[in-house]
């Protein structure tokens, strides 16, 4: 017995130097203390417009292994939040992967004006780079030169230029902002219905996407029906089809290609409000899997995959609609043979996989209206225009008012300076007068924002500091009333961007079976401390500009 157990204690002893050195813990360091592998693989799903409380409407109809393998066996976070005004698509993508919000991005919207010309600039607009392979439209998004900061993957490849990061989507935002500055972005030509990258990343397209996009994909789509996929009685807890306040095409079954001939640039448009261009991307994301041999060796690779149709279905008919219920259950399934690709292809406990959304989404004004909400459609032109004849009244006659800019208003600094006007009495006045139009809720000076006049618990400053970037931002922002929409003349659909409770809370779920465990976590956290959380779980340093603190998660014992 002695001999035994003096045999045992030196096994013991020379297992706890082969794992840790001399690193101990009540003698000996037991399996479950040794820490696992980084995962070869990070996979960030971004559904983009889903907000939190679809995810949990329709549990009871989720299949068994594609929400659910987050909800049932994953961390989610029940309480995810942006805590920026301005929620819109660029906006988000571009916080995922930085930490950062807009205020440090400079990603304030999908498009603003510049504040000193007045002309438009579009999010990941870059003329100096075109689309290989296919036309090049004017703002269309070519690079990440506008984004200010690094995201996860710069560090990741400063750390091992081995590293291959990757984002692809249907829209150039959805690709390119989570890819940053070093990555490699895809996205969806919405002329030939095949992927592309720009001259920014490469001269030439690799064998693989070029093997992708000869076969056309695409075109299988066409004649093809979008039919629910239960019976009609499960979607009692969705609005019907044909409401009047709904966009083109809110009647399901709906086939795609109808009254054309062949495949063309309208057939491939026209998919991106249905599954099937969600399809499409998870089948590219699929091929870039294989052509770059994601997650094949040791070296930590990351895969965005930014799923679009989802946003622009919430857009034409709302997320109360049957259309939009029966795409989560689409997407469901989607995600699940998915999964279980990337199963076979990387290891089940490869990778690790997060998903959430860039924001979520408005009610329709006509379905809150039918409910006894106040709602309305606040026109941007005419909201404009009063303004400027306002300010004509106190200041002079003159163009007063650049234009509108990631929902906030561009006064004429070159104006102002000519007239020897006082700039914060100008400000001043256009606040007051954008106060008084219904809709409205808060208008925020520059000198507000960047000062410390008000209490910093006043109603939605924190949200408009978080949005608002001093070199590109609009003079006086903009916040809508709950229910509200700022539009133009469009009298039908939806939208986001807003701080408000449906455009600011997302699902955040996280899967990895090495690396945490299952659990609901009720904390409210806020979707900048994503990035630290994966820089944490890969072992490298989070981006520079990150102001999110790292996740509450279950971590296996």
């Amino acid at each position: 017995m002695i001999a035994t157990s003096t045999h045992c204690r030196a096994l013991r002893i020379a297992l706890c130097i082969a794992l840790l050195g001399a690193a101990v813990f009540g003698g000996c360091i037991t399996a479950q203390n040794v820490a696992p592998p980084k995962p070869k693989l990070v996979v960030l799903f971004v559904i983009d417009g889903l907000p939190q409380r679809q995810v949990l409407d329709y549990r009871d109809q989720l299949g068994p292994d594609g929400l659910r393998r987050f909800l049932d066996r994953g961390a989610w976070y029940a309480q995810a939040y942006y805590g920026h005004a301005h929620t819109v698509t660029a906006a988000g993508h571009a916080t995922l992967l930085t930490g950062a919000y807009p205020h440090r991005t400079g990603i304030i919207g999908n498009e603003w004006r510049d504040p000193v010309s007045g002309i438009e600039v579009y999010n990941t607009g870059d003329e100096a780079h075109t689309y290989l392979e296919n036309r090049t439209a004017k703002l269309s998004g070519t690079s990440p030169r506008n984004l200010k900061v690094e995201t996860l993957g710069d560090v990741l490849r400063r750390a091992d230029p081995r590293a291959k990061v990757m984002g692809i989507s249907a829209k150039d935002r959805g690709a390119i902002l989570p890819a940053g500055k070093s990555g490699t972005a895809y996205m969806y030509m919405w002329d030939s219905g095949r992927f592309a990258t720009s001259s920014y990343y490469m001269r030439e397209h690799p064998a693989w996407v070029k093997a992708f996009n000869g076969a056309q994909r695409a075109d299988r789509y066409f004649k093809v029906a979008w039919s629910p996929l239960l019976p009609a009685a499960a979607y009692a807890r969705s609005l019907p089809d044909g409401r009047p306040w709904y966009g083109p095409g809110g009647r399901l079954p709906k086939t795609f290609g109808e009254g054309l001939q062949k495949p063309a640039a309208d057939f491939y448009a026209s998919l991106l409000p249905s599954p099937f261009i969600d399809e499409l991307t998870l089948d590219f994301a699929r091929a870039a899997l294989s052509g770059e041999r994601l997650g094949a060796d040791e070296i930590t690779d990351i895969l965005s995959v930014s799923l679009s149709g989802h946003d622009y279905i919430n857009h034409a008919y709302g997320a109360e609609s049957r259309l939009s219920h029966d795409h989560v259950l689409r997407l469901d399934r989607m995600l699940e043979a998915f999964f279980h690709d990337l199963d076979r292809a990387v290891g089940p406990e490869n990778y690790l996989a997060v998903l959430t959304s860039d924001h979520g989404f408005a009610p329709v004004p006509e379905h809150s209206k039918s409910i006894g909400r106040d709602s309305g459609r606040p026109n941007v032109n005419e909201i404009l225009a009063r303004l400027n004849a306002g300010l004509a009244v106190k200041f002079g006659a003159g163009r007063w008012v650049l234009g509108w800019s990631a929902d906030g208003v561009l006064l004429d600094s070159k104006l102002i300076a000519a007239r020897k006007l006082d700039r914060r009495a100008i400000d001043q006045e256009a606040r007051r007068l954008l106060l008084a139009e219904p809709g409205i809720v808060a208008a925020f000076s520059r000198a507000e924002i960047e000062g410390n006049a008000l209490p910093p618990d006043t109603p939605f400053l924190a949200a408009v500091r978080n949005t608002w970037h001093r070199e590109v931002s609009a003079d006086i922002q903009l916040v809508v009333k709950p229910y509200w929409l700022f539009g133009t003349t469009h009298k039908t659909g939806t939208t986001h961007g807003s701080p408000h409770e449906y455009d600011t809370h997302v699902p955040l779920l996280l899967y990895g079976p090495r690396w945490i465990s299952g659990g609901r976590v009720d904390a409210r956290v806020e979707i900048v401390d994503l990035a630290p959380t994966l820089a944490r779980l890969i072992g490298t340093g989070a981006p520079a500009a990150s102001e999110g603190r790292p996740l509450p998660i279950p971590e296996l014992r």
